[in-house]
């Protein structure tokens, strides 16, 4: 069986490129839609600055404000990602997610990974993402 193309990049929230320069970034990129990360460390720390940036830049504040932004309607079925990631993280829509806090925000990128990836996430190499912050 295939592993799913976020493991592959080792981009496990499936971050589209663009012209950000990630900490982190494999030399040649060769997904033509997709970072690809030399680690997964790496990986879960673009996903983890991406969505403090979401306070910090973007106004985020809900859960349900994060993951309108992270998987916008356009591209996803936003309503069941919200509903998945309430659901692992046993949290309501309205709930406030303090990005700051590396117990909370490991927590809400392993969920986002594993509706990304169809599999629970290995939670050192998203604990060692945070370390990277």
């Amino acid at each position: 069986m295939k592993q799913p193309r976020g493991l592959r990049n080792n981009n496990p929230g499936n971050l589209r490129r663009s012209k950000d320069q990630w900490q982190g970034l494999r030399a040649e990129q060769t997904d033509p839609d997709f970072f690809q990360f030399e680690t997964m460390a790496y990986g879960y720390r673009a996903l983890l600055k991406t969505l403090q940036n979401y306070r910090r830049l973007r106004g985020c504040v809900t859960l349900r404000d994060f993951i309108r932004r992270w998987a916008p309607p356009t591209e996803n079925n936003t309503g069941a990602y919200l509903r998945a990631v309430c659901q692992d993280m046993q949290v309501p829509e309205t709930w406030i997610p303090d990005v700051n806090d590396r117990e909370t925000m490991c927590a809400l990128a392993a969920a986002i990974s594993r509706v990304e990836n169809g599999v629970d996430a290995f939670i050192p190499d998203v604990e060692r993402g945070w370390e990277l912050l």
